[in-house]
């Protein structure tokens, strides 16, 4: 009976912190923000090897997403695929960045992790080059993503595979939601929805 009592405060957090809800945008809107505090700073290695400046992706709307093959959350692929080809004629883009940090479910190499993907989920939005997404060796554009003094405007930290940032038009982080939460939901689609107006 302790251990239930005990439990249940972690149950309804769990609950409140994986609520479907839109970003609360005027945060970044807000705040003194410069290019230091933007992820144009950033070059990335793509999946096939080559660099390329996140630049690229001025005035769109990104959805950085950390992905992985072997995870409970993998079918999301196939949502997330889905709502990049409704959205990227609107001003949006997904990145997918393969990282195994969690429970070793993403083991493979960057050419194993491209079929996967493609083969099983027909993946069209731009992958990048595995790397690691939490802990001391996390990759810089992620330690710019969960940490407040770099990004700006929040921290945050990366609970498990296929948690969403959401970039907004000038290229600074507008929030972010955590995995469990789809890119079909209503809250994600709703703040996608408002940083494109």
């Amino acid at each position: 009976m302790r251990t239930l009592l005990l439990a249940i405060p972690y149950f309804f957090s769990t609950l409140l912190i994986n609520r479907n809800r839109p970003i609360e945008f005027e945060r970044a809107n807000k705040l003194p923000l410069d290019a230091k505090n933007s992820i144009y700073q950033f070059s990335m290695k793509t999946i096939d090897g080559s660099l390329e400046s996140l630049s690229k992706y001025k005035g769109k709307v990104i959805v950085i997403v950390n992905v992985a093959s072997e995870c409970g959350n993998t079918p999301q692929y196939e949502g997330i695929e889905k709502f990049y080809k409704e959205y990227k004629d609107k001003g949006v883009v997904v990145l997918g960045f393969p990282a195994n940090n969690f429970g070793g479910q993403e083991p493979g190499s960057d050419s194993e992790i491209k079929k996967f993907c493609t083969s099983k989920y027909a993946v069209t939005f731009p992958m990048y080059s595995k790397i690691s997404v939490r802990g001391a060796d996390a990759h810089p554009l992620y330690q710019f993503l969960c940490s407040k003094e770099k990004n700006g405007v929040e921290d945050s930290e990366v609970r498990w595979n296929f948690q969403k940032y959401v970039i907004n038009k000038d290229g600074y982080v507008a929030g972010h939601f955590n995995p469990s939460v789809k890119v079909s939901d209503a809250g994600f689609l709703e703040s996608i929805n408002s940083l494109l107006k």
